[in-house]
């Protein structure tokens, strides 16, 4: 009687305990498994709860994006945290020349996230629009302009607040430099930073919409010039387009998994050479783009108010409604008229 009063009391505490734990919500951007079972109904989760940006379900719908520079050059190859974000931006930074990225992460930051370069000034109007806080390691002096103004919330690696930033003896410079999702919500919370989110984001699709999508493969090709060449392949089976660069996948250092876009709009915008190794793209105004998602090809136009930098940029159809996006990952490409994009189906 002794024993099973014990067992009696070992199980009603362990159910205690697991009743006791918080209740955690995530999912991973653009994951059609979990999307399609909750929009069934065999999940409680309120639908209306989902990431401005991504428009996946999260737990942190409601906080506010942090939009961390990282870098695109091959040594740093492959990079930590990319299959986390909600988007991901990609635009030239040398006229006709490499191309560096903006992670921007909002329903989940990830363990490592980098390597982390400066800060270029033609992002930060883009981070502005999703109301994110800016991570870099120092910049150029056309964006450290910027930021003494106080344009927007940032976190420097040069000043690097309560050590939010770190470097890796592995690595060689400037390439090693990191920070952590546990580290930059600590910094953040410490700095008193708002963490709740002011952003319009993107309309989405609801999940019986995707259905409709091609049954085939297809390949996108953006010609960013040499080892910078980006390439993603459509794959029906899961509605998603692998990301590959210079003939290699895109994997991420965290979990080594290729990275996977639900949707890419690619942005034609005019850019001009400034000085040195810097270059500006015009991303006020409005200019012709194309949103591949589905499987299909759709003609759109963005959009960012002129002279108010805190606007989002949008994405119009040819009657000017804002275009619905497949939940899940976005990746903007910025790039040139000149070059050449091409989308090929089988």
């Amino acid at each position: 009687m002794i024993a099973v009063a014990l067992i009696v009391l070992l199980v009603v505490g362990l159910s205690w305990s697991i009743l006791k734990q918080p209740q955690r919500f995530e999912v991973r951007a653009g994951d059609s498994a979990v999307n399609n079972s909750l929009n069934a109904g065999d999940n409680k989760f309120d639908q209306s709860k989902v990431s401005p940006l991504s428009g996946v379900p999260c737990q942190n719908y409601q906080r506010r994006p942090v939009a961390v520079m990282i870098s695109s050059d091959e040594v740093a190859r492959p990079l930590s945290g990319l299959t986390s974000a909600d988007l991901v931006v990609e635009m030239p930074v040398l006229l006709g020349g490499i191309t560096r990225m903006m992670a921007v992460f909002a329903c989940d930051l990830p363990e490592e996230i980098g390597s982390i370069r400066s800060a270029r000034h033609d992002f930060i109007p883009l981070a502005q629009g999703w109301d994110a806080i800016y991570a870099h390691w120092g910049g150029s002096h056309f964006a450290l302009d910027q930021l003494s103004k106080k344009v927007i919330d940032d976190l420097d690696a040069l000043a690097n607040p309560y050590s939010v930033f770190y470097r890796k003896n592995t690595i060689a410079k400037p390439h090693n430099g990191f920070t952590s999702g546990e580290r930059l919500l600590k910094t953040i919370d410490s700095i008193g930073f708002r963490q709740t989110a002011n952003l319009s984001g993107y309309l989405h699709q609801p999940t019986t919409e995707n259905n409709d999508h091609l049954d085939g493969v297809g390949v996108l090709s953006i010609g960013y010039p040499g080892i910078s060449k980006v390439e993603f392949k459509y794959d029906p089976t899961i509605n998603k387009y692998w990301r590959w660069r210079d003939k290699a996948k895109e994997l991420d250092r965290n979990n080594l998994e290729q990275v996977a876009a639900a949707a890419i709009v690619v942005v034609r915008a005019q850019s001009r050479y400034l000085e040195d190794q810097y270059n500006d793209v015009a991303l006020d105004g409005q200019g012709q783009c194309e949103v591949y998602q589905n499987g299909k090809r759709q003609d759109c136009l963005w959009q960012k108010d002129r002279g108010d930098a805190k606007s989002q940029i949008r994405f119009t159809n040819s009657v000017g409604q804002d275009i619905k996006f497949v939940p899940g990952q976005m990746w903007i490409e910025i790039i040139e008229p000149d070059r050449e994009v091409s989308w090929t189906t089988e």
